[in-house]
C-alpha cells in the first residue's frame, strides 16, 4: 500500500522531495491531487508503507 508522507504546493518542491527520496533508493511516486487556478496545485509525495519511515527521516535529515 501506499502511503502520502509529504503534501507539496509546487512542482518545483514536489520534484526536490522526490529526487531526494530516490537518491537513497526508495521507491517514490507523485500525485497531483488539486489543481485550480486560484490555489495553484496541491502535489502528494507517495511511498510504499514500508518505507514511510526511511522517507520521513530522508526529508528531515536534508531539510526539505
Amino acid at each position: 500500500m501506499w502511503t502520502v508522507i509529504y503534501m507539496a504546493t509546487d512542482r518545483e518542491t514536489a520534484l526536490r522531495v522526490e529526487k531526494a527520496i530516490k537518491s537513497e533508493g526508495l521507491l517514490v511516486r507523485t500525485r497531483e491531487v488539486m489543481k485550480s487556478k486560484r490555489h495553484g496545485c496541491c502535489i502528494e509525495i507517495i511511498v510504499p508503507e514500508s518505507e514511510a519511515q526511511e522517507a520521513h527521516n530522508v526529508i528531515f535529515e536534508k531539510n526539505l
